[in-house]
């Protein structure tokens, strides 16, 4: 089986054509994203071309489905315009919907990608969060994790998302705590992406990420995004701002009314053959 592996700001995946997906891939999948025992990566990104762009499938490193990445979009992105299959600007079909990608090409394997992730879901219903009644926004809303109490401003991006803002950005042993009991809190009930947010001014934040699905990343698309999001519905910045994960910085824009605009860079590292059947 052919693939090849690329990374957004170090948040990693392994590009497979759609047709080598086994029909039960989660074990496949565990397996390729070992870091050990396989090609290793945050996830994989089963993909096939498209009338006006290219469809993809997100496969956790758990072996779990996921609605979309963001740093995976562009990814795929980046690939597409580098075989040559698609020009610059195209649509990427992930499961939460297209997405539109536009490609600049910094040589043969750097990438500058802008993509379009719509308009932010808020409401309690669409994220989902297990709130009754249903509300049309999730913000400062308390939680125990943990063992503490934390207060949570949920979003979604086309997959579910919380943010939860800290004075400081918090080490790996805070990230290692809170990110698994918010990932699989009852009160998200598809489980939820977590960012651990620090506001440093009016146009930057500095957020770390713990995955669902996958765990602690150097960097996260839509988690980026629906960091910003919420600290955009908190008052705490402007409606443009640098993101700045462990892996580098993303660029996120949601002007009043309209869609997500995030840009950043992507790299294609290498490809190859994986030997065992499936």
């Amino acid at each position: 089986m052919r693939f090849a592996k690329a990374h957004g700001l170090g948040n990693d995946f392994l590009l497979v054509a759609g047709e080598a997906v086994p029909e039960a891939p989660a074990s496949w999948a565990r397996r390729l994203c070992d870091r050990h025992l396989g090609v290793g990566a945050d996830g994989i990104l089963a993909y096939a071309l498209r009338d006006g762009g290219i469809a993809m499938r997100l496969i956790n490193a758990d072996g779990s489905d996921a609605e979309i990445s963001g740093n995976g979009v562009r990814c795929l992105a980046a690939y597409a315009v580098s075989r040559g299959w698609l020009p610059a600007s195209h649509e990427v079909f992930t499961a939460a919907g297209p997405r539109r990608a536009v490609v600049e090409p910094r040589d043969a394997r750097r990438f500058r990608v802008a993509i379009d992730l719509g308009a932010p879901r808020l409401s309690s219903g669409e994220i989902p969060c297990r709130i009754q009644p249903p509300r049309d926004h999730v913000i400062g809303w308390p939680l125990e994790a943990a063992g503490r109490r934390v207060e949570v401003t949920a979003t979604s991006l086309g997959n579910p998302h919380c943010a939860v803002f800290l004075p400081e950005p918090p080490d790996d042993a805070e990230i290692a705590a809170l990110g698994p009991a918010l990932e699989s809190h009852p009160f998200f009930p598809r489980k939820t992406n977590v960012e651990l947010v620090t506001v440093r001014s009016r146009g930057e934040l500095r957020v770390r990420f713990w995955e669902r699905g996958v765990g602690p990343t150097s960097a996260s698309g839509t988690g980026a995004a629906s960091a910003a999001v919420a600290a955009m519905l908190h008052g705490f910045v402007d409606r443009a701002v640098r993101v700045v994960c462990d892996g580098g910085v993303l660029e996120v824009a949601w002007p009043e009314g309209g869609s997500v605009r995030q840009t950043g860079d992507v790299e294609l590292l290498f490809e190859g053959e994986w030997l065992e059947e499936r």
